[in-house]
């Protein structure tokens, strides 16, 4: 299932020659340190930046091109964003979320690259229960299912890439990043737990949402997603996929149908006042709208408190 891909290469371009002579005029070196002695790190978006963070610690200074709050989806790279991708001494993306983004990391030239699909290659989750679409088998490839990053096995794998990454980076700091790399995928281990505990005794298997941003996580704890959207969050669904969506949840004893933090609930509101269901978030996580308050596993232990309100598990 191909991802949105709007029709920005014009955009891309310009910002790209923009930026090509800012960088003559600057007399850019992708290769160096900043001059503060910090790793210049770029990163796509939020799941990206949250892992150059916890790896980098204070030896690295993060340019993130998604903005807290806005859908990645929808990301217009300025001139300036393109430029720091040419002088960044590490880039971290995921490739196929962001065309854009796709585009000027390969133009950038920058030595020390990350894409996430390297580490955990993406598959294509199929709507479930009932899609017409597809034979219901997964397959892997580039235009599969980006949300890797709600399996904390799969994101542990993408963080051991960033860590051995910017040890070749900075080899100076390296035994930190080692260390700092070990310290998060602990975490993601015992966040990894926690899911299969609190799980393990749902009633029902069956969740309904409006964004088919969670078939890792189903897929990896056993569970059954029923997407109202696909992988597009801002696709219109058809009257049948709606008609299936509805039969799916009253035969699966569904009880809430989840929506998203960054794209609007209307349509979850309506299914639900439909089937006469509740409402209620689980976050894909794409973006943070409070990155202060809130980061990628205080975020992830609300949509598993979410999920085990919704179906009915006991911990």
């Amino acid at each position: 299932m191909m991802i949105r891909r709007p029709a920005r290469t014009a955009i891309a371009l310009t910002a790209t020659a923009a930026a090509a002579a800012l960088l003559t005029a600057c007399g850019g070196d992708s290769s160096a340190q900043g001059t503060d002695g910090k790793l210049d790190v770029v990163a796509s978006f939020y799941p990206m930046e949250y892992l150059a963070s916890q790896i980098g610690g204070e030896h690295v200074k993060i340019v993130d091109l998604t903005a807290a709050g806005v859908e990645p989806h929808d990301l217009e790279l300025t001139a300036k964003q393109v430029a720091s991708l040419h002088k960044a001494d590490a880039v971290l993306y995921l490739k196929g979320l962001q065309p854009t983004v796709d585009k000027a990391v390969a133009d950038s030239g920058a030595k020390h690259v990350v894409d996430a699909t390297a580490a955990s290659p993406l598959v294509d989750h199929h709507l479930a229960e009932g899609a017409e679409e597809g034979d219901g088998h997964q397959h892997e490839g580039p235009a599969g299912d980006p949300h890797i990053w709600l399996d904390p096995t799969r994101y542990a794998a993408v963080a051991r890439s960033v860590g051995a990454e910017f040890a070749k980076a900075d080899p100076e700091h390296a035994d930190d990043y080692r260390k700092n790399t070990d310290e998060l995928v602990g975490k993601l281990t015992g966040l990894d737990q926690e899911f299969r505990d609190g799980l393990k005794n749902a009633r029902t298997r069956t969740f309904v949402t409006s964004h088919a941003a969670f078939g890792y996580l189903a897929e990896h704890y056993g569970l059954t997603q029923v997407a109202i959207n696909g992988v597009d969050p801002e696709s219109e669904p058809t009257p049948a996929r709606l008609a299936e969506v509805q039969k799916a949840a009253k035969e699966n004893g569904a009880t809430t149908v989840f929506f998203e933090t960054l794209v609007s609930p209307k349509l979850a509101d309506t299914v639900a006042k439909d089937l006469g269901l509740k409402t209620a978030v689980l976050d894909p996580l794409e973006g943070v709208k409070e990155p202060a308050r809130n980061d990628y596993l205080t975020i992830m232990k609300q949509n598993l408190a979410n999920l085990q309100a919704a179906l009915g598990a006991t911990s």
